[in-house]
Parts: C-alpha cells; structure tokens; sequence
C-alpha cells in the first residue's frame, strides 16, 4: 500500500528526484504480489517496495527508466506458463501486469494529504499507454470519468477491493485507499496496553474505553491510543462508525461494563467481537445475554475464549493471540 512509502516520497520530492509508480494490476494463477501491490523508482533509479517479491523488479526498473525519458505510461505482462515462467523471473509460474507512470504532483498531492490525514478515498486509473489519466476523490466520486465506472468504484471502495474493470470497451484500475481498519478495547489493563503496541504495528486505529478511571488514567500504556474514553460503552459506541471493519475486544472483566458493551456491538455489523474470559465465565455470560433477548445467533459471534490458541502465557502473548484472531478475521473478510 502507497500508505507505508510516505516518508520515502517526501524524502526524494526534497532531493528533487522524479518518481515512478510501479502496481501491480491484474494477476493469474500463483502471482508472487498480488493486486495493488506497489513499487516506486526515483529516476536515480532506487527503489522502494515490490511488485514480485524480486521475481521481476529488474525488468521493471528497465522499464522505469522509459517512463522518466518519455514521461508516458506503460502497462508490462510477465510470466506465461510454468515451461517459461523462469525466463521472465517468476519461479512460481503465475503471471502478473504492472502498470507504470509518472508520480503526477495534482493526483499525488491530493492522495498523500487524504493518506496523511485517515480519509478514505479512491483512485481510478485508464490503463493505456501513453498520457497518465487518473483522479482521485474523496470517498468513491470520480468526476472525470463515466457514471458505470463511478458504480464499479463504488463496489470496490464498499468491499476494500483493488480491481481492473473494463467500461465501453476501455480498461481503467480501481484502487481503494480506505481510513484504516480500528480496534476498540473495552476495559484499560495489561492486556490492552500490549495489544495497543500490536495495533499499531499493523497500523489499526486503536479506541479504548473504560468508564474507570483507576484503570483509564493509571494504566501504563507506552504505545497511546489515538482515543481513551472514560464512559461506558453504550455512551460512546453510537457514536462511533461500527463497520465491517471494525473490531472489538472485550478486556474489563467487569460484567456491568463487558455486557453494556456486548449489548450493542452484538446487534452492529463489526468484523470481530472478541470476549475475555474463561469458559464458565462465558457461560455465565451467555445466560445474562440470553436474559437480555439476544438470540443464540446473535450470542455466537463472541469469540470466547478469545485468541488463537497458542497456549498464552502472560500479557504479550495473550495480546500475540488476540491480534492472531483480528487478523485472520480481516483477512477471512478480504
């Protein structure tokens, strides 16, 4: 994702070096990369990213260096068959188009600032060779292109999707940059500062809401959450956007704060509800629930006991395993 080369495009912009952008557009069979992955060439020829893995990089630096003396793009196949897969690079006999350009300052400006600040939105890209057509807006509104590519954009945008589409006979490139994926934590203890650390390395927004405040402003937390709320769930929860990407996590151990949490995140589209606890504490839970009118269906989206089963010993590993379960949801989703 172009999110992660920020600080590699500010730094040659400052040294005054052109770029190029290398993604991968398509794939067939057993890519090494796949759709939306992402390279940058400066015209010093340095590089950042990958769009094989280092099957192809060589082949598409050659062809970098075209893009900066015509200041054209250009859309590149490797890979044909497993018989010549090696000839090209791709060992693993799949099969890839990249399509490269020019870094535009008007397109490329507009997507740092959306990437800096969390906010979504979307690029469309003409796939021919030759003059760069691309826009960029806010949410999934592409004003210089067709209203069936603004329908397609929007589809993608809606299932955080790469794609090449084809539109009265024309192909043009789909890629969502959505506001980051968060976590929210119920409960500030141990377990939430080490998870915070997780989160964040796989860049998640983090919420942490503890209506405590021994717990909310005593807790030592050496990654901070970008919010800690000291409420009740159900007085802050309404006002967050519970998507389906959204994931939640239940670290109190207090049955008046978990439940008042649980009651309404059962009932949102959120990705994971993740409880902490033992199995008869669950339980426990189940029947307070089912007291409340939640349906079995509706209680069986708690993951309980929490985590991938790794055997946790102690906060980070419990953390390790609660990230573990967050991301193979995610990733089920994708």
């Amino acid at each position: 994702m172009i999110k992660e080369f920020l600080p590699v495009i500010r730094q040659w912009h400052h040294e005054n070096k052109k770029i190029a952008l290398a993604r991968v557009i398509q794939t067939w069979g057993s890519s090494p990369r796949p759709v939306g992955s992402c390279m940058l060439i400066s015209s010093n020829l340095e590089m950042s990213g990958s769009v094989s893995g280092g099957c192809v990089e060589g082949a598409v630096l050659k062809e970098a260096q075209q893009v900066f003396e015509t200041g054209q793009c250009k859309r590149v196949t490797y890979g044909v068959s497993d018989e010549d897969a090696w000839a090209v690079g791709l060992s693993c006999g799949g099969k890839l188009q990249v399509y490269l350009q020019p870094w535009n300052e008007q397109w490329g400006s507009f997507l740092m600032d959306h990437l800096s600040s969390n906010q979504g939105c979307v690029m469309v890209t003409l796939l021919a060779d030759g003059v760069d057509h691309t826009e960029i807006q806010s949410g999934t509104a592409t004003e210089n292109f067709s209203q069936g590519i603004n329908a397609k954009a929007e589809a993608a945008y809606a299932q955080r999707i790469h794609r090449t589409v084809s539109v009265n006979g024309n192909d043009y490139f789909i890629q969502v940059f959505p506001p980051r994926s968060k976590v929210i934590m119920i409960g500030a203890a141990h377990i939430t500062a080490a998870l915070l650390q997780l989160a964040q390395d796989f860049d998640f927004e983090t919420i942490v809401i503890d209506p405590r405040s021994t717990f909310a402003r005593n807790t030592t937390f050496r990654v901070k959450p970008d919010q800690l709320v000291e409420k009740y769930p159900s007085e802050v929860l309404e006002q967050i956007a519970l998507d389906p990407f959204t994931y939640a996590v239940i670290l109190s151990h207090d049955p008046k704060i978990d439940d008042d949490a649980l009651q309404v995140l059962l009932r949102s589209p959120v990705a994971y509800i993740g409880a902490l606890g033992s199995r008869k504490n669950h339980e426990k839970r189940i029947a307070r629930l089912k007291e409340k009118g939640f349906t079995e269906e509706e209680i069986s989206r708690i993951n309980a006991p929490i985590g991938i089963d790794i055997h946790a010993q102690g906060a980070k590993e419990i953390a390790l395993s609660i990230m573990g379960d967050i991301i193979r949801a995610k990733n089920e989703f994708l």
